[in-house]
């Protein structure tokens, strides 16, 4: 049945929203939800996040004038509804596909949208750039930042609380409290109290009173102060955000406009310095199977609107990260020295899998891949064997850590790297596009990337028994080809690839999952050309197999490094091998880099992406054909 949403069909433009009373502002959000539910059941989405923040997102446009108020989603998962509202509702069932809608928040896609995210943690830092920015400039506009309390874990969050308290710069924080409440609101009590704090009265009597209790005896005015923490702050967890410099109010109920629409209002005129509103929202709110299961909703394929079940069957196909699990619970049933640590991906990364198994030796440190790092480091440096599983993408938060904490000092963290490469409808802000080139420049640091699954397995193993120094391997998102896993694997040798196929004139030396499309190309070049090429599994992008490559570069007249990353990674490494070698100097050698081209990439899917770069097998042919001739 189609969605019947007649209050919504009415909102032309967001200032349109301004113009509702409180009860149609109600009416709105039940029709903003019933449209959400309705569109990311055909396109699947980040649903879960995005139901738990209708109500506020609702309130936040009618109270705040965007786009000249700055109204900033932190990561942007949780930005659907803002998107309905503000323009883009008629393209919301084209999102994260090829030509539409970013799942994420994207300062090109719309200016309401000032600030693009997908990682999280960032809305306080960029809320306080701008609204720095617009008192350096004299305006008055205000500055919104709404932040998950999964995203406070980060660093990067207190880092900035800390710097805007010590500013008294005028910014609102929306803390969404959706999984893990600081305090429960207290029914009418709350909700009245609540009002008052955000008021410009209880502002006055706060002032007042601090003027009073300076002039009181040293112990009555400390008495004074701590009533006040009592019956403001430690019950309903705001002593650490005030201890900041931030004014504090809450918790309210993030589903109740009754509560929301006038504390907002209080907020927008009457705060003079950094204020932060906690509000205690429900991931799914509104949607009995999310609710019931908020991890399962937080990001979901089509599925069926009535039963939440979803329309796309499963493979039966083990994933790299299930094969990465499993073979770490393996080697962990034998080696008690090994743990596992990830920051806030435990399901992600197949570490849910070993924490069924390992309860205790389980690290799931929150959105702080900084820690996961040094810690992981910590955990090193006292014998323990960590594997430190994070996306690609969100490692390079802790690039620094892995630089000082670990390359330098040489300890065996073995880094589990997942979604490298192209992940698709996520887009630029997911792609695992950089990881080869950070970590092979580091001295110390091993780099492994397997072509399938079974050379998946011998890594893990590899990884278990290297003692002496870092290591790490990458692995894209999805299903490898399929080969069948070993039972018994024996570690690999560090640095040592292998020929694949053997021929003449072209050498293709592929750097992780892209050798089953280097293989396809050869087939066609095979049966269309009759020409054979060779092929060889790098398995390591450090330390290369130097004599491998070195033979290949003498017997060859053409070689083809390819890879799922950027410039300056694997075959930037083997470039300088050859120059070194000497065996570029007669230019009787012909090499070229298959890789991600310069830029960053929009959300499609994978095998559209990798399209895009000649990386597909058809465009590998191409490239190997114009080497042949």
């Amino acid at each position: 049945m189609p969605v019947l949403t007649p209050l919504l069909d009415t909102v032309k433009n967001v200032a349109d929203i301004r113009q509702f009373d409180d009860e149609s502002l109600k009416t709105l959000a039940h029709e903003v939800r019933e449209e959400l539910i309705d569109a990311v059941s055909q396109t699947g989405g980040h649903l879960g996040a995005s139901l738990g923040v209708v109500e506020l997102t609702v309130a936040l446009h009618h109270v705040f004038q965007s786009p000249e108020d700055k109204i900033i989603f932190d990561v942007g998962h949780q930005a659907y509804p803002h998107k309905i509202l503000t323009g883009r509702r008629e393209t919301l069932r084209t999102i994260r596909q090829e030509n539409g809608l970013s799942g994420f928040t994207k300062r090109s896609e719309s200016p309401h949208d000032p600030f693009g995210a997908g990682h999280s943690s960032t809305s306080i830092s960029a809320g306080l750039g701008m609204a720095t920015a617009r008192d350096l400039k004299g305006e008055h506009y205000h500055v919104v930042s709404v932040i998950g309390d999964g995203a406070m874990s980060a660093g990067l969050a207190f880092e900035a609380l800390n710097n805007a308290g010590h500013q008294k710069t005028r910014l609102i924080v929306i803390l969404n409290d959706n999984d893990m409440s600081i305090a429960p609101p207290t029914g009418a009590l709350s909700h009245y109290l609540t009002k008052l704090w955000s008021g410009n009265s209880y502002g006055q009597f706060r002032k007042t009173v601090k003027s009073l209790t300076q002039k009181l005896p040293s112990g009555i005015e400390r008495l004074a102060k701590r009533v006040e923490e009592y019956s403001k702050g430690m019950a309903v967890g705001g002593t650490l955000f005030e201890e900041l410099g931030f004014q504090y109010f809450g918790p309210v109920d993030g589903h109740d406009l009754d509560q929301l629409l006038p504390v907002l209002r209080n907020l927008r005129d009457g705060a003079t310095g950094p204020v932060l509103l906690h509000c205690v929202t429900q991931k799914g709110y509104g949607y009995k199977p999310a609710e019931e299961s908020a991890d399962r909703f937080h990001g979901v394929s089509a599925f069926d609107k009535d039963t939440g079940t979803a329309i796309k069957k499963k493979s039966n196909s083990p994933s790299y990260t299930r094969i990465f699990a499993d073979s770490l619970v393996h080697e962990a049933h034998r080696d008690p020295a090994i743990v596992a640590v990830t920051a806030a991906m435990p399901s992600g990364t197949g570490l849910d899998i070993f924490g069924r198994h390992f309860p205790d030796r389980v690290f799931d440190v929150g959105i702080a891949e900084q820690h996961a790092v040094t810690f992981s480091a910590g955990l090193a440096s006292e014998g323990m064997k960590p594997f430190c599983a994070i996306y690609s993408t969100f490692l390079q938060r802790g690039f620094d850590q892995i630089v000082h904490d670990v390359a330098i000092q040489k300890l065996p963290v073995r880094f589990a790297i997942d979604r490298a490469g192209f992940v698709g409808a996520d887009g630029a802000t997911h792609a695992g596009s950089f990881d080869i080139s950070f970590m092979s420049c580091l001295p110390n640091m091993i780099v492994m990337a397997p072509s399938d699954e079974a050379e998946l397995q011998r890594m893990v193993l590899t990884a278990t028994l290297m003692d002496d120094q870092p290591i790490s391997f990458r692995f894209p998102r999805g299903e490898g080809p399929g080969v069948e896993l070993d039972p018994a694997p024996l570690p690999l040798e560090i640095g040592k690839g292998r020929l694949c196929a053997s021929g003449e004139g072209v050498a293709v030396i592929s750097f992780g999952g892209r050798l089953t499309a280097v293989e396809m190309a050869a087939k066609k070049l095979e049966q269309e050309k009759g020409q054979r090429i060779t092929i060889m599994d790098a398995r390591f992008a450090k330390p290369l197999d130097v004599n491998l490559i070195t033979q290949l570069a003498r017997e060859h007249h053409s070689i083809l490094t390819v890879e799922e990353g950027s410039c300056g990674g694997f075959g930037d490494a083997v470039n300088r091998l050859l120059l070194t070698r000497g065996l570029l100097d007669s230019g009787k050698l012909r090499v070229r880099n298959a890789h991600f081209s310069d830029q960053f990439f929009d959300h499609a899917s994978p095998e559209v992406q990798y399209a895009w770069n000649q990386l597909d097998a058809e465009g590998l042919y191409q490239r190997i054909s114009e080497m042949s001739d």
